[in-house]
């Protein structure tokens, strides 16, 4: 299965239950949706949450935003019905929470493959507890796997803050070390990565100093809790002129006939593989949506 790009700088979370903001999804300039099953759903409201997904989805074939589906833990009482629900749907991806061990992906890859599944429904990661931070390189390896579904990390700073008791203030300082972390295991495993959330909405200079400091340390983009954290997340984790500039480069030195099958060309004094090629359409694809939203 071959990965495509997608820009992921602002990934909105909407609780499937709240039928006010799965109505608004539509009008929003996001880049992709997570809808909720879990930690945003009360335990009572489970049945009603996932029937509720099933009409929007059925409502809604398609989408300018990707489309990302969070379960509960398949060891939940909850889990084997929200998977079963969300392959029904065909989203972009489903997440799974609290993913610790490579089992955790492969296992639902195997149902999915059992119950064939569109091939086109990915796999992405809730790295959210100390145990799956230590074993965030052998989980991210499965993204290297060209039969594997493993899209992208999603980092839970909330879940992770509450089970070290480590504080998420002073800009995270305390947080950095495992942050980084992530997001070497991840660019390893050729994975996307995408930053916790800020929880004060209404603090929009913090949430944008925080979303520059995501940017910096190699996020693709934020995890948001209110629309209202879109525009912000969406210049921060923009690629700048000098960043576009050379993307362009890449592919149109790509394009020429003399480089096809080629896997590494000079470019401007410099050697320049397919994986850059790679990193310059996922650029490029981040100006595309912009364009395309606007």
């Amino acid at each position: 299965m071959r990965k495509t790009s997608h820009p992921r700088r602002s990934v909105l979370y909407v609780p499937a239950s709240n039928a006010k903001a799965l109505a608004k999804i539509a009008s929003l300039d996001t880049d992709a949706v997570i809808f909720d099953l879990e930690d945003a759903v009360a335990p009572d409201a489970k049945d009603e949450a996932r029937e509720a997904l099933r009409d929007y989805f059925r409502a809604n074939p398609a989408s300018k935003a990707e489309r990302i589906i969070r379960i509960n833990a398949l060891a939940s009482e909850w889990g084997a019905e929200d998977l079963l629900a969300a392959r029904a749907c065909k989203p972009d991806a489903i997440l799974l929470p609290k993913v610790e061990t490579p089992h955790d992906i492969t296992g639902v890859t195997e149902i999915l493959e059992e119950t064939d599944a569109s091939e086109n429904i990915r796999l992405w990661a809730m790295i959210e507890t100390p145990r799956g931070i230590l074993n965030a390189d052998e989980i991210a390896e499965l993204g290297l796997r060209s039969t594997g579904r493993l899209d992208c990390f999603v980092v839970g700073t909330n879940d992770i803050a509450k089970e070290t008791g480590i504080s998420l203030s002073e800009g995270r300082s305390y947080l950095i070390p495992w942050l980084m972390q992530i997001v070497l295991c991840a660019k390893a495993g050729r994975l996307d990565v995408i930053d916790g959330v800020y929880n004060n909405f209404a603090d929009t200079a913090g949430f944008a100093t925080e979303c520059t400091q995501g940017s910096k340390m190699g996020f693709d983009g934020k995890t948001l809790i209110h629309p209202s954290q879109i525009d912000a997340a969406n210049r921060a984790f923009q690629p700048d002129e000098a960043a576009l500039t050379e993307a362009e480069s890449i592919v149109a030195a790509f394009a020429l006939p003399e480089n096809a099958g080629k896997g590494a060309i000079a470019l401007n004094g410099k050697m320049v593989e397919r994986l850059h090629l790679a990193n310059a359409e996922k650029t490029l694809a981040k100006v595309q949506i912009k364009g395309d939203k606007a």
